[in-house]
């Protein structure tokens, strides 16, 4: 059975006259008990107070009591009203931009409150505002890039399909560039599919201990057939790390830092794990040309593809897989051979 909703304002009203009512009724029943006992003692005829009009100090002091109440009364009543809309007025206002919120518009309101705990609801109500809001936006680019970057591969497997239909290219080679227009296609569609559940805001990862050193290795090795094509080594430098994270994020984490550098090293890729004062940084260092200056700001961006670059995911899922886990990622190019170093680091 539902409880009936009753205001506050109303609630407070009902409360003020309830105490009111008692308190009147408590002063009447103790003024004439006091009469009765000054009519005891000798100093008051009860039976002259009783019927007769009020004349005397008694009489007087019950005319002015009952002026004091009735003024009491108003006062208290007018005092309630204010108090009431003072209370109400700010929730009314922030039940309006909840309202808002719900229908679409992210704008963050101005409003300031006099009570902390009031003010407390508006900042938090602001600050999903500006998340929501940010969400939103990158939600309408992610799809408005996702659709261009379907449409690329799509059209090229059609114009070969065509051409091969109607006679004007070669069928071998035709078929070949479809088939691996359709692992590009795969590939995107899959990237597209995990970055979408990691933006999901109601998606629930389970942390665990792991071991991040075999994650390393496991990652290394679901590479390794594709590095030994290119002709490629890895070099660990890893310490035995145990670490409270979502293992399966981690490991996609490497697998998209592992394959890019794959893309662009020339005679080995290197991977280290080590313990830092601000926490666990995994470095994956290739020794390829490096990242070019105007790319550089720009290689976590989704759908950035820098020179000889993929699709512009992996990167930016990387990013967000080191933000899930209150960590950050950092790009930029070694010192030493000038190939790129890609770090990620977690929260200690």
């Amino acid at each position: 059975m539902k409880a009936k909703k009753v205001k506050i304002r109303r609630r407070l009203l009902r409360g003020f006259f309830a105490v009111l009512f008692f308190s009147f009724a408590l002063t009447g029943i103790i003024f004439n008990l006091a009469i009765r006992l000054f009519a005891v003692r000798g100093e008051v005829n009860l039976y002259a107070y009783q019927y007769v009009e009020t004349s005397g100090v008694i009489g007087r002091i019950g005319l002015i009591s009952i002026i004091l109440m009735g003024v009491m009364f108003l006062v208290a009543t007018i005092v309630t009203y204010f108090l009431a809309n003072s209370i109400t007025w700010p929730i009314e206002k922030l039940g309006q931009f909840a309202r808002q919120l719900g229908h679409g518009d992210f704008t963050p309101n101005d409003y300031a409150f006099a009570e902390e705990e009031l003010e407390v609801l508006n900042t938090a109500l602001n600050k999903s505002a500006r998340q929501l809001g940010i969400y939103n936006s990158e939600q309408k680019a992610f799809f408005q890039n996702a659709s261009h970057e379907l449409r690329t591969p799509l059209m090229s497997i059609k114009c070969y399909a065509e051409g091969i239909s109607f006679g004007i290219m070669e069928p071998k080679q035709a078929s070949e560039t479809i088939l691996q227009e359709t692992d590009n296609l795969s590939d995107l569609v899959t990237d597209l599919l995990y970055i979408a559940k990691i933006d999901n805001i109601t998606t629930a990862y389970q942390t665990s201990q792991t071991d991040l050193a075999q994650l390393i290795r496991d990652a290394v090795a679901r590479q390794e057939a594709l590095a030994a094509q290119r002709e490629l080594r890895f070099v660990l430098d890893i310490d035995e790390i145990h670490y409270e994270c979502i293992a399966e994020l981690i490991a996609r984490a490497l697998d998209n830092l592992i394959s890019n550098a794959i893309r662009y090293a020339k005679t080995e890729i290197m991977l280290s794990c080590k313990q830092r004062m601000n926490g666990i940084e995994i470095c994956v260092t290739d020794d390829g040309a490096g990242i070019e200056a105007e790319a550089l700001p720009h290689v976590f961006e989704r759908f950035y593809k820098g020179a000889g670059g993929n699709h512009g995911i992996g990167l930016s899922i990387v990013k967000s897989i080191a933000e899930q886990h209150n960590g950050h990622v950092t790009a930029e190019n070694s010192d030493e051979g000038g190939g790129a170093v890609f770090a990620m680091t977690l929260p200690a």
